[in-house]
Order: structure tokens, then sequence, then C-alpha cells
């Protein structure tokens, strides 16, 4: 279902004329913001097909600044844009994504901390996002920093969390399409509790040196909880964050991560931008702070591939 359908004449207006005004610069930067615009065009006018059933992924990478939660809120933010009820759970006690989608968590706001903790329900703590009306997030606070401490002696600590979202979902699940969980950079109990609840994970990855230091441990730990504790979880996505096309490192590193992981890597990446970056400053993610941007138009295809890859799950 295309909500956006009143805006796309506008749309198509302001591209044609955009187009125009770089019709005789043959600049890499007009071909580049040219290319940008008709690919957010056609993206516009794709269909992004719901899923069957509410779709549980847990965004995952111990190793830090690779893009996890921009991709966690990004790929929410444009999913729900295009027709889908979304539900952001932070698990992260920095609470970026908390942030990122405006809402907020402040030592004291009822967070996910209560869920795994104190018995609440996901329902009671859950807040609607103040740009999209279809995009909810159980919010992280501080108060969450000690939770892999305290976890250790909780009866089924690898389960607070999917007894809490099982439980919502018997409730809420036909009106949510997908649960995206954003995870701290670690492979503690806080992770642990997110695979052991999903279907599937999304691993960002940054086109850099040392991108694929640690992925063997991730892999090896996501093979044990399929293993013991959730068979049903795998590896559905792969997304190559803060890609610089115009460097050899970049290149080398999305062709070996390609090579080991054919089917799970997107060939869409998503370039370094300033847009993406000072997004979260204004609490709000690139796909409502600067939907014209070539982060927001990338995180607008990543989130069409991943509907079409699920919508015969």
């Amino acid at each position: 279902m295309n909500q956006d359908g009143p805006r796309i004449g506008t749309d198509r207006a302001r591209n044609d004329a955009f187009s125009g005004v770089f019709a005789d610069d043959d600049s890499p930067l007009a071909r580049d913001m040219i290319a940008n615009e008709r690919t957010l065009r056609e993206l516009e006018e794709a269909d992004f097909p719901l899923p069957p059933r509410t779709r549980v992924i847990t965004v995952s990478n111990q190793k830090g600044g690779v893009g996890k939660t921009t991709t966690s809120v990004n790929v929410a933010a444009a999913l729900a844009k295009r027709g889908a009820t979304v539900l952001v759970i932070d698990c992260d006690p920095q609470g970026n994504a908390s942030t990122a989608v405006g809402v907020t968590h402040t030592s004291g706001t009822p967070s996910i901390y209560e869920v795994m903790l104190d018995g609440k329900t996901l329902a009671e703590v859950m807040v609607r996002c103040p740009d999209l009306p279809s995009l909810w997030c159980v919010p992280a606070t501080i108060d969450l920093a000690g939770a892999d401490i305290e976890l250790v002696n909780v009866m089924r600590r690898e389960f607070r969390l999917s007894d809490a979202v099982r439980a919502f979902l018997e409730t809420h699940g036909r009106d949510f399409h997908y649960v995206i969980i954003d995870c701290p950079p670690s492979l503690g109990l806080l992770t642990l509790n997110a695979m052991v609840v999903a279907g599937e994970v999304l691993i960002p990855i940054q086109c850099e040196y040392y991108a694929l230091e640690g992925l063997s441990q991730l892999i090896r730990t996501i093979e044990m909880v399929k293993k013991h504790l959730n068979p049903v979880i795998h590896v559905s996505t792969i997304v190559l964050t803060m890609y610089d096309g115009r460097t050899n490192l970049a290149r080398d590193v999305a062709d070996e991560v390609r090579s080991h992981f054919p089917d799970q890597t997107l060939e869409i990446t998503v370039p370094r931008s300033v847009r993406v970056s000072e997004a979260p400053s204004f609490g709000k993610t690139v796909i409502t702070h600067d939907p014209h941007s070539s982060g927001a138009v990338a995180y607008l295809g990543i989130a069409r591939e991943i509907a079409v890859r699920g919508a015969g799950a």
C-alpha cells in the first residue's frame, strides 16, 4: 500500500525541475544527485509488500561504530513511512535509537528495563514516535546499563525479552508488521535476549579495514543460539554501511563480504552522509529529516528489499 500517493505528483514535479537545473552539468556530483532523485522517484512508486505475519528482526554487531543503531531506526522509519506498523525495541543502554526516533528516555522513564526486570508489558512502556504515527518505540534508559549483571540470577534470564514479545504479539500481533530490536555493541545477556526472540538477524558491516573482525564470533554466537535456544534464528540480511565507492578499500571489503555471504548481503550500500549523522541531533531519522538525501534513499531501498524478501515468509 502506497501511503505517499498525494505527494508523488509534487515530488515528480520537484524531481523534474531538479533534473532541469543540472541538465547542462555533467560533473560527477550532478550525475550523482540526479541519479539519487530518480532512484527516490522509483522507490516512491514501488510496492512495499507487507509480511503475512510479524517479522522480528534483531540488528546486531558487537563491533561499535558500524551503523547498527542508524540502520535499525532508518529501516524501521522507512518501512513505517511506506505502510507498515513497526515497533522498535531499544536494548542499548545508550538509548541512541530512542533519541533518533524522538522518544524521551531520561532515567526513570518507563523502558525496556522495567519489561525485562520488573515484569511490565511492552504495551505499558511503548511510545508512539512523533514524526511517523505507525512507528512505535520501547525506549532504553541508563537504568539498563547494569542489566547484564542483574539478569544473571533471574529465572529464565535468556528468555525475558522473548516472553514479553511473545505475550505482546499474542494480543497485538495483527497490528504490527515488524519488531526491530537494536542491540548494544556486545554479546552479553541483552544481545542474547534479543537473539532468542528473533526470527532474523540483520548485521550492519562497516566498509573499513576491521569490518570482518569479530564477525566470525558473532556468527558462532548466532549458531549457538540456534542450536540451544532458538531454532528459527538465521542471518537474513547484511548491510554494508559507510561505503565510499571511490576507495579500493571499500570495494575490497564489499567484495569480501559478498563472497562469504552472497545471499544475505544486499546490493544497496549506505554511503557516508552528513545528513544521516546529523539527523539524531534533531530527534529524527534521516527518513524524516531529509528524505531526498543519499542516505535516506539508500535506507528506503534497503527497507524495500527487506520487505520484498519477507513478503512470502
